[in-house]
């Protein structure tokens, strides 16, 4: 085999074993945050589903308070320390225990505080994890490549979230399942916790073994914190200089927002509007996975191809029109179509959002960069949630109270306009 064919396969496994990653983190997000645990807290560990709703989103807000405050922070420490492997484990191991433990909430009020703990400790992990994963593309892929790596991630992610809702739904939750375990005490509930942290453990492996890191930089630790809080000082006051980085934080805040509050209130939106029964809300999940998974990856060749500010101002255009129809239809078979019909366009706007900001980041500040992307989809992470709340009681119409997920992504749509496509000044 030639030296050229051999440093191809070492890049291609590198690349891939970094996309695993993807496959390996997203269930999380599908099986604590959104479709099983999060609805086992409120129905069955809170007193009443009211209150556990409300908890569950105060928890939530708290966690994302916490990622958006220290992730520039943590970026910022990482670029100038170097390595980002070390950070990204360290995460992983947090959101991996944490998923674990919650094994031992049982559906008694008594569990609600080390529920919401264990869950907000997961959260936090998991989305400082991605903040040290997102920053080593540019470092692995070449440029007229990283469109579709990071839609190819994406892609794995949702297939990944697609498959352990698949063995944690007919395996575990539905009675009598495949591994024959009892729902007496909700123990086949609760399973599905420390699966969702042995399907992380072992499919996040590969990355640490295979792709790999940037080099330290043998700055003592101290010295790398002081000079990583005064970056991240000079970058926030300079971030006027980088016009277009601060135009895209600003569009993704606001239709990064519209995402999270669609999760967030989806799954509550299709039981109450359409009458679906908890079975059915995870099958919908399930083929919401297919769609995004699909869509993630088929958009990563746009992204090469016209650009990741063009295939992000497509996928709000497709995140916009079946939004709308889902407000206004009255049938459960439309509010289907129309439902997996944005799915299709939830992937490649999450992953296009990620390639070009790998495409615009300085070198020497890209974990920063980063960092600072999720300061911008945290720090307003109540404002999705709140609208929703707040209009659903004043008009007393919970399509209406949707309405504000639809007018975050318009909005996102409207300030992606005038960002121009990404172009980097290497520092």
């Amino acid at each position: 085999m030639s030296e050229s064919n051999r440093r191809r396969m070492s890049t291609s496994r590198s690349l891939f074993s970094w996309a695993l990653y993807d496959w390996a983190n997203s269930g999380f997000a599908a099986l604590v945050q959104t479709f099983v645990f999060a609805a086992y807290f409120a129905r069955a560990v809170a007193d009443n589903e009211t209150l556990g709703t409300a908890l569950w989103g105060n928890m939530m807000g708290t966690a994302g308070l916490v990622i958006g405050l220290g992730g520039p922070v943590l970026g910022a420490l990482a670029d100038r320390a170097g390595r980002r492997k070390p950070w990204l484990a360290a995460f992983t191991a947090l959101c991996i225990a944490a998923t674990g433990l919650l094994w031992f909430i049982r559906p008694d009020p008594s569990h609600v505080w080390a529920a919401l703990a264990l869950a907000g400790l997961g959260t936090i992990g998991s989305e400082y994890a991605m903040i040290f994963y997102n920053a080593m593309l540019p470092d692995l892929a070449p440029r007229r490549r990283m469109g579709r790596w990071s839609g190819w991630g994406w892609g794995l992610g949702y297939a990944g979230g697609l498959v352990l809702l698949l063995i944690a739904l007919y395996g575990l939750v539905k009675t009598p399942g495949w591994f024959g375990i009892p729902s007496t005490d909700a123990l086949n509930v609760r399973a599905v916790m420390p699966l969702t942290a042995l399907w992380y453990l072992l499919f996040c492996l590969p990355l640490f073994l295979f792709t790999p890191d940037t080099p330290s930089a043998n700055i003592p630790p101290k010295r790398a914190v002081r000079e990583a809080v005064s970056q991240l000082r000079n970058s926030l006051r300079d971030l006027r200089k980088h016009r277009s980085i601060a135009l895209f934080l600003l569009a993704r805040m606001f239709y990064n927002d519209g995402l999270t509050t669609m999760f967030a209130f989806g799954g509550i939106y299709a039981a109450a509007a359409f009458g679906m029964t908890p079975d059915e809300v995870i099958v919908f999940g399930i083929g919401l996975n297919v769609t995004a998974g699909l869509g993630a990856a088929a958009f990563a060749w746009l992204d090469d191809r016209l650009g990741p500010r063009s295939t992000i101002i497509l996928s709000l255009i497709g995140l916009v029109v079946p939004g709308t129809a889902i407000l206004l239809v009255q049938s459960k078979a439309l509010f289907w179509i129309f439902g997996l019909a944005i799915g299709i366009f939830v992937g490649p706007v999450q992953a296009s959002s990620r390639s070009w900001l790998a495409h615009a980041a300085p070198a020497g500040k890209r974990t920063e960069m980063f960092g600072l992307m999720a300061l911008s989809g945290k720090l307003t992470s109540f404002l999705g949630p709140f609208l929703v709340g707040w209009l659903t009681l004043a008009t007393g119409s919970q399509r209406l109270g949707m309405s504000a997920v639809v007018a975050l992504f318009g909005i996102g749509l409207a300030v992606m306009l005038f960002v121009p496509a990404p172009t980097c000044k290497e520092e």
